[in-house]
């Protein structure tokens, strides 16, 4: 085929997806729960994020939602922040491929926040630092909110200092 119409709108994605550039100023939440309760954390940050006027806010189960549509988010909005759950002093499976895929595609030039659950030992962050660190270019904002089990009060004080660090 060939592209005889809207070329200057295929250009200026063609700009965008070539140089890594967001395509939208927003927030995208991936999260890996296993028993419900790093889901709810993240949804209460998607709400506080809407709250202090965030223009965008996705989120999505990374365990049940097309995988490719993840990664679309990944990439289109400018910052993003990774929730999952630690499993076998490492992170829940559907976050670690998610990751995978963003390394493969060379993903970069991004604001990211970190929130792990762990009751024993969380490791949910270190890993998820690690693999981010196999990127260019990413900003990985404080603090890092670590969840022992369920979402208590001090949870959500850290989940929303983390908000206004996404933010700014």
């Amino acid at each position: 085929p060939i592209l005889k119409e809207n070329l200057g709108y295929y250009i200026e994605k063609y700009d965008i997806w070539s140089s890594y550039k967001p395509e939208e100023d927003g927030v995208f939440i991936a999260y890996a729960s296993i028993h419900g309760n790093t889901a709810e954390a993240a949804k209460d940050l998607a709400k506080m994020l809407e709250e202090k006027g965030a223009k965008k806010v996705s989120i999505m189960d990374l365990a049940r939602c097309d995988m490719a549509e993840a990664i679309e988010d990944a990439f289109k909005y400018d910052k993003i922040v990774l929730a999952a759950s630690s499993y076998n002093f490492g992170v829940f499976t559907p976050m670690e491929q998610f990751l995978h895929h963003l390394i493969g595609k060379n993903y970069q030039n991004r604001k990211i926040g970190i929130v792990e659950n762990g009751t024993w030992a969380p490791s949910a962050g270190k890993c998820m630092k690690e693999m981010l660190s196999q990127m260019k270019d990413i900003n990985i904002v404080e603090p890092l909110v670590t969840i022992r089990s369920t979402v208590k009060e001090d949870t959500r004080v850290a989940l929303n200092e983390l908000a206004d660090s996404i933010l700014r």
